[in-house]
């Protein structure tokens, strides 16, 4: 599976399953903000990449809603990781909790909460140049 914006980030996939995803990415000086700490935006598209790949995981789904609590900053040299684990499931939308967490020399430590909810499409809501698509890079 490829994603290009995952890529520019420098975000790799670790896992994938049924309702769950793992990425993890390393915060560079590129991802840092105005304080020299990791962007809140950087942190915010490595658990929405988690959430996206956990939702379509079965079948393909669009976002209605998200939100995302930051607790602690992170500094460029930082692992992070992103793990999306599926907290409901329904014929027509689902809902995901991605927990951020700093890879440190003293285990993980959650740094950030996202939940998201997705719609969940019915094959033939999805354009057929998409659907081709996304069945070639499976």
């Amino acid at each position: 599976m490829s994603d290009p914006f995952m890529e520019t980030l420098g975000l790799k996939v670790l896992s994938l399953g049924p309702g769950e995803a793992v990425v993890e990415g390393r915060v560079e000086k590129a991802h840092l903000n105005l304080h020299g700490t990791g962007h809140g935006g950087f942190l915010y598209a490595l658990a929405d990449s988690a959430f996206a790949l956990a939702s379509n995981s079965r079948g393909p789904a669009v976002a209605l809603s998200t939100r995302m609590d930051y607790f602690r900053p992170v500094r460029a040299g930082e692992r992070v990781r992103a793990v999306a684990q599926e907290v409901f499931l329904s014929r027509r939308t689902a809902t995901y909790r991605v927990d951020v967490l700093r890879l440190g020399e003293d285990g993980p430590e959650r740094v950030a909460l996202f939940t998201g909810t997705v719609y969940r499409l019915e094959v033939k809501d999805v354009p057929t140049g998409a659907r081709d698509s996304a069945q070639g890079e499976a």
